[in-house]
């Protein structure tokens, strides 16, 4: 079974920066694709970001390039999400996920086997 808890949510003035953290249990992390999502209130959870399974591939919806960075650490188990410039419509909690096809980058809920609980990112104007 995995476990992913994510970490790293706060509260944000505009402009500024987050780092958030998944950290994955189980043996299956390092052999995975990991993504990261994201649900504000009374929307739909949206897709924010993905990486392949050693890091190697990335992908980004256009709305998040240039300003959101995800990576991971294999030895650590754990993937990270580089937030910078943040808005005030970037508020929403922030999901990871891990999708046991290593080099999918997936964009769909559906393409993902196991969620942690989510953080809370709050950006104040």
């Amino acid at each position: 079974q995995v476990q992913l808890v994510e970490s790293g949510g706060g509260l944000v003035q505009t402009g500024g920066s987050l780092r958030l953290s998944c950290a994955a249990s189980g043996h299956i992390f390092s052999s995975a694709s990991m993504g990261w999502f994201r649900q504000a209130p009374g929307k739909e959870r949206d897709f924010v970001a993905a990486i392949s399974w050693r890091g190697g591939n990335t992908y980004y919806p256009d709305s998040m390039k240039g300003r959101f960075t995800i990576s991971r650490d294999n030895a650590k188990n754990t993937v990270y999400l580089q937030m910078n410039s943040l808005k005030p419509e970037d508020t929403a909690v922030y999901y990871c996920a891990l999708d046991q096809i290593r080099t999918r980058l997936g964009q769909s809920e559906r393409e993902y086997d196991y969620w942690g609980q989510g953080t809370q990112v709050t950006v104040s104007s």
